[in-house]
């Protein structure tokens, strides 16, 4: 087998990161928090680990990569990727680094750069595996070209998706022009390996003509390609001169297989210009390569024999003219190889760690159907309790039902009674001072961790505002304004949310106040309310009495269908997450129509109950109304002061109970709000670490580079300060006389006078000048010629960071009319309803 060298590309060294902590902050605030996701975030860190640590070029290290990789691409499915800030740091491929350490790295918090850089590891090696096998055997050639091949699809893949996976200038190597590059490099290595199988099977010459005469085509278009300004100091010395004595061996190889060919059809005139060509062509590949690659100089001795021989019979049989080497007939081409497809998973059998997490796209159409869902219910519950409020202050205005049962004048009226029963079941005013003391240090606790959370994004501005005043356009990174315009809009929506619940704590604490003196009463029992009660007249009433009793049990009735429907709307789920997961995976997920029709079923009927529950209750106040009034003709009257002091405590009944669910919502409220201020919290601190960390590599990057630049000339001397002796001086009038110059004596060469015994002199011999450097030929076209070097090696171009360009999306929307909700294509926004405290959709991304 021939002498071929197989080109690998360099891995891209990996820093090790922490995976774990935000993993399990981003999960811990999914749906999913009954499940536990610890083992399977520790396995993919011990993935991640393996990966980084690849040492043997074995399929044990193809292994690691492509488990960890089919992971990730499991993982991106199931979370929002962009609010994942871990600041995953890799080095440029082909850096050489500095005498000071520096290197060319980029740091982006992005799970697409980690699966851009563990695939561009998979190619890598690819080439480092086919580069060790045995040429010598089939076997050997047959999985080099594989891996080759493998090498060049991935290679072109990832110049396809880099840009968008990264969202940033990458570095070096990872720029579509240079995995272009390295796409073909592999792809015309694997032609390579074909005409080297070819000529070990001894094909045809018409073949091996064709094959050969592709793999010339190829590498041309590698070696110009290589030679370009923005990639030509990337590659290692030896690349260029290898690539460009592969280009002239394998169209010398066609020329001489054509030759072969040339020769059977009795074209001599054809087979001896093509021998000729060969000749330069091996002659220009060992030269370029610095050896006789694939064996050249054997190639250049069967030219020359073929071609001594094919002269020799033009000369003495044939006498054909020998054409010009431009106008002989172009060779076909057999293009056997092609770049390999990526497959989605390298291992599509393997397990899902996480597999019981909820893909992003259900996720969402979750949230925009609880968003839904929620509007709802909150519609129709703010209609029952309006209407109960109604009710209630109408009954409270006519002293009902109390009016009714105080025929006495005197004592304590058995609804009273039930009241003052239910307030202190209900744990009293001692309750509700409770609940209110607790409310200040609720809100403290909520308002410091979003003082925290601006306070970071704010630190982390002014550190790059400052930086970036400091080193102008050497500080490429993307500004914070631009990747913290979504923190800074959700702090702003949380700070407005806290200010409307300060303002429904004052609500409550003025209503509180003001019926203070009758809430003590009821819960005081039959004893304080009998003295808070002063007497009156005795009444029994007439017909009109005993027909508002009947209204009054028809009020309770209606009171307890309320609650029933109230508790249905409010407890009613629906099992969406199969509906939308089947949807799906027919590939027709349509969340609007499908949320639309599952709700219309579910709360319809509650819906419709509610509207007759609405419709009754104003038929029975219309009712009550009207006997009121023939009940006070039947009295005679107002009931005076004990009236009004009855009245006062079934109003402080009402504030009571309204007092209790508003303070009982409202602790709620505060701890629902804390989870989310923790989480947004956990975001920014994992955002501002993952700037801090990519601050940090920057400023290392440029000292390195600039420890690097050449330094300036020293000024030179006055030239006073130079020394008397110096002839390039001016005389001055102080200096000494000039020291008069030595004798002049005539060289002479030595040589032997054996007639005077002595020794005569001639001039030395000249040396000639020396030759200028040859000038480069055109190194492409297979035409033959030492090969270019660029003089002088450019540094290698620092890229500019931009790690965070994708703003982070807002995963709650827990409040209602104040949190942020991840905006679902072709959702129109909805409505909000304004209760007392914000509302509670559930919660998710």
């Amino acid at each position: 087998m021939s002498d071929i060298a197989v080109l690998s590309v360099p891995l891209k060294k990996g820093w090790d990161v922490d995976l774990e902590k935000p993993l399990k902050n981003l999960i811990s605030s999914s749906a999913e928090k009954s499940e536990d996701f610890t083992d399977a975030i520790t396995s993919l860190s011990r993935l991640r680990h393996l990966s980084l640590k690849i040492g043997e070029k074995s399929d044990a290290s193809f292994d690691a990569m492509g488990n960890y990789y089919d992971q990730l691409c499991n993982l991106s499915q199931k979370i929002p990727t962009q609010e994942l800030q871990i600041p995953f740091k890799w080095q440029d491929a082909f850096s050489k680094g500095s005498v000071f350490g520096g290197r060319i790295s980029l740091t982006v918090s992005s799970i697409g750069y980690e699966m851009v850089a563990i695939l561009f590891n998979y190619a890598a090696m690819s080439t480092q595996v086919a580069a060790i096998q045995n040429l010598e055997s089939e076997d050997g050639l047959k999985k080099a070209n594989k891996y080759l091949q493998t090498a060049a699809g991935i290679f072109n893949q990832l110049k396809d998706r880099v840009v968008g996976a990264i969202e940033q200038e990458p570095t070096p190597d990872l720029e579509p022009e240079t995995l272009a590059l390295l796409s073909a490099l592999s792809l015309a290595q694997a032609q390579e390996l074909v005409v080297q199988k070819a000529l070990k099977d001894k094909m045809k010459d018409s073949i091996v003509a064709k094959l050969a005469k592709h793999a010339d085509d190829l590498f041309s278009d590698v070696l110009k390609n290589m030679q370009k300004e923005g990639v030509r100091s990337l590659w290692d010395k030896d690349w260029v001169p290898v690539v460009s004595g592969k280009q002239a061996l394998y169209n010398g190889l066609s020329q001489y297989h054509q030759a072969k060919v040339c020769n059977a059809d009795k074209a001599i005139g054809e087979e001896i210009a093509r021998l000729q060509y060969a000749l330069e062509l091996f002659t220009a590949a060992e030269k370029r390569a610095g050896y006789p690659i694939g064996n050249s100089k054997d190639w250049y001795k069967r030219s020359n024999n073929a071609l001594t021989d094919a002269k020799k019979d033009n000369d003495f049989i044939y006498h054909e003219r020998i054409p010009e080497v431009g106008k002989l007939t172009a060779i076909g081409r057999a293009a056997v190889v092609k770049a390999s497809d990526v497959p989605d998973r390298f291992f599509p059998q393997a397990t899902d760690l996480f597999d019981k997490l909820t893909p992003v796209h259900i996720q969402q159409a979750l949230s925009a159907f609880n968003t839904r869902k929620q509007e709802v219910v909150t519609k129709e519950v703010n209609k029952l309790k309006e209407s109960t409020n109604l009710l209630n202050e109408l009954l409270s205005s006519m002293n009902l039902p109390a009016a009714l049962e105080d025929t006495t004048g005197g004592g304590c009226p058995p609804s009273l009674k039930e009241k003052s029963d239910s307030v202190r079941q209900a744990g009293g005013v001692d309750q509700l001072e409770k609940l209110m003391r607790e409310l200040p240090d609720l809100l403290q606790r909520n308002t410091d961790l979003l003082n925290e959370s601006e306070r970071m994004l704010r630190e982390e501005k002014e550190s790059d505002d400052k930086l970036r005043a400091q080193y102008k356009d050497k500080w490429n990174r993307t500004p914070s304004d631009k990747l913290t315009s979504t923190f800074t809009t959700n702090a702003s929506k949380y700070r407005s949310i806290i200010n409307t619940a300060q303002e429904a704590d004052s609500i409550v604490k003025e209503k509180f106040s003001a019926h203070i003196d009758g809430m003590r009463a009821l819960a005081a029992g039959e004893s304080a309310m009998v003295a808070f009660l002063p007497q009156g007249a005795a009444g029994q009433g007439g017909s009109a009495a005993a027909q508002l009793k009947q209204l009054m049990e028809q009020v309770d009735t209606l009171r307890a269908e309320r609650a029933v429907i109230d508790s249905e709307l409010r407890n009613t789920n629906v099992d969406m997450k199969s509906v939308f997961s089947s949807a799906a995976a027919g590939g027709c997920l349509n969340e609007p129509v499908l949320s639309v029709q599952h709700l219309d079923k579910t709360y319809s009927g509650l819906q419709a109950q509610v509207g007759q529950s609405v419709t009754a209750q104003e038929q029975l106040i219309a009712k009550i109304q009207d006997l009121y009034q023939a009940f006070i003709q039947e009295r005679g009257g107002q009931g005076g002061d004990r009236e009004t002091a009855l009245k006062s405590l079934a109003q402080a009944y009402d504030a009571y109970m309204e007092l209790k669910s508003n303070l009982e919502e409202g602790t709620k409220f505060y701890n629902d709000l804390t989870q989310l201020l923790v989480t947004f919290q956990n975001k920014v601190n994992d955002f501002t670490f993952a700037r801090k960390t990519e601050k940090e590599e920057l400023l290392k990057d440029m000292t390195a580079s600039m420890a690097n630049l050449s330094m300036a000339a020293p000024p030179q001397a006055p030239t006073h300060h130079a020394d008397s002796s110096d002839p390039s001086r001016p005389p001055r009038k102080n200096d000494p006389p000039a020291r008069p110059p030595p004798p002049t004596v005539q060289p002479s060469s030595v040589t032997t006078d054996s007639a005077a015994g002595g020794l005569s002199s001639a001039p030395p011999p000249q040396q000639p000048p020396a030759a200028a450097p040859p000038v480069p030929n055109n190194p492409y076209g297979g035409a033959p010629g030492p090969l270019p070097y660029p003089p002088v090696q450019q540094p290698m171009p620092m890229p500019p960071y931009n790690p965070y360009a994708t703003p982070m999306p807002m995963g709650y929307n827990p409040y209602g009319g104040g949190y942020p909700t991840p905006q679902q294509p072709n959702i129109p926004p909805y409505p909000q309803q304004q209760g007392y405290y914000p509302g509670y959709p559930p919660q998710g991304y």
